[in-house]
């Protein structure tokens, strides 16, 4: 990927950053810390890699994503919004009566939505079930699934990773927004993450770790995870949580802050900033 594509994608992801920081704004309060670390790989995913089509969301042969962590919808919102999968107007109704862009993702009411995300770990095992499914019909697409490190406390994601090891689910690639964080603390508080490259290849998973907010990186991992057969795929994505909205990052209580549209634009400010846009 050249410099060209990468500042694409770079200017892409701003956008979708600063689009997730409003919307939230928009309600008062939402899921800004777990929206914001995975930015990059939606950007990636639907701007490069996907295979969808926003004229055709239910097209059956697409490429499918389930956010297990559900409560990111803002980012993955932010992100449908910006490919054309429903106006952009949209945003601003987040989680307000009557909308289609509920607290978390939910298929019945968003168009691009695939699963609907609820209870941590779910989401994981539909997305196996559904490479499943692809592979038994012969559909040819492939299902990407991305899940929290809070999450994978969740006993279901163990028994879905074990599944999708033993039936070699090589059009499974998930990826872990290792962030460090969950609801109530630092997860090394909670219970600490530990050798984790380890259990994913234990389980019989082609891993690879990487920086999730690089999207060299991204790609990299991704084309190689392309190159190797028979096997699913795991991407540990070392990510900041909240990153990108300054006033979240590093702090304790950043799952789901109160932003006001005055504090939003102060934000998107700072952020304009840091990355040298102003």
């Amino acid at each position: 990927m050249d410099k060209a594509a990468i500042d694409a994608l770079r200017d892409a992801a701003f956008s979708i950053r600063c689009s997730t920081i409003r919307e939230i704004a928009s309600f008062g309060s939402g899921h800004i810390g777990g929206s914001m670390s995975i930015i990059e790989i939606l950007t990636y995913l639907y701007y490069r890699e996907m295979d969808t089509d926003p004229s055709d969301p239910g097209k059956e042969t697409r490429d499918r994503l389930v956010v297990s962590k559900g409560h990111a919808g803002p980012a993955v919102y932010a992100t449908l919004a910006s490919k054309g999968f429903f106006p952009g107007e949209w945003l601003s109704t987040l989680n307000q009566g009557g909308t289609r862009l509920p607290s978390h993702c939910d298929m019945t009411k968003t168009p691009g939505i695939d699963f609907t995300g609820g209870s941590l770990g779910q989401g994981f095992s539909a997305a196996v079930g559904i490479a499943l499914g692809q592979r038994v019909r012969k559909l040819g697409a492939r299902t990407f699934t991305i899940i929290g490190d809070g999450e994978s406390q969740e006993g279901q994601v163990w028994e879905a990773a074990e599944a999708a090891g033993a039936w070699k689910l090589d059009n499974l690639f998930a990826f872990l927004d290792l962030n460090g964080q969950q609801l109530d603390g630092y997860t090394k508080d909670i219970i600490p993450q530990i050798h984790i490259p380890e259990r994913w290849k234990s389980f019989g998973w082609d891993t690879r770790e990487i920086n999730g907010h690089d999207f060299s990186e991204i790609e990299e991992a991704i084309e190689a995870a392309k190159k190797t057969p028979g096997m699913p795929h795991m991407i540990i994505m070392n990510t900041i949580k909240s990153y990108g909205y300054i006033p979240g990052e590093g702090i304790k209580s950043n799952h789901s802050m109160p932003i006001t549209p005055e504090g939003a634009e102060e934000a998107i400010r700072a952020l304009k900033e840091r990355e040298g846009r102003v």
